[in-house]
């Protein structure tokens, strides 16, 4: 595990980074079987105002944009936050083999908490999913966050 620690460090740089925009702090790296970088993303919902700027969508859509092919076998995906359903069905989509999250998602996740999608049968690709790495650093920053209305714009 101790790569994917590493690798989670990159992905909480990336969740700070949200905090600047007023955005829920997650960070979402790719790797290839390598290491190497290929997308990188943090919430951007406020800055963008689009619901679909999540951590996980913009860093799938960078990679697949690095590597000219939305198809992401071997490559692994690691997040800050449990992936929601909408990001899960895009994990699905692009083949992404693994996933490394962080800190549970109680009310919206959809890799094990509330549904399973990375994981259903029914579907025409399965996720390898390990879950919980870093998952006090992630958590952390995820309720301090909720907890400082001042720090998400909120009079």
């Amino acid at each position: 595990m101790g790569r994917y620690d590493d690798w989670m460090g990159l992905a909480l740089d990336s969740a700070r980074a949200a905090l600047s925009t007023g955005d829920v702090p997650v960070g979402a790296v790719v790797f290839d079987a390598t290491g190497t970088v290929l997308g990188v993303g943090r919430n951007e919902r406020e800055r963008r105002q689009d619901p679909t700027a999540h951590a996980e969508i913009v860093a799938i859509r960078q990679a697949a944009a690095a590597t000219g092919d939305w198809h992401l076998t071997g490559c692994t995906l690691v997040v800050t936050l449990e992936p929601c359903v909408m990001c899960a069905g895009a994990i699905v989509a692009a083949r992404l083999p693994t996933v490394v999250f962080g800190a549970w998602d109680e009310k919206a996740g959809a890799s094990g908490s509330v549904y399973d999608v990375l994981r259903d049968r029914r579907l025409n690709h399965r996720v390898e999913v390990f879950a919980g790495v870093r998952e006090g650093d992630c958590g952390d920053l995820l309720r301090a966050f909720f907890e400082n209305p001042a720090r998400r714009g909120i009079r």
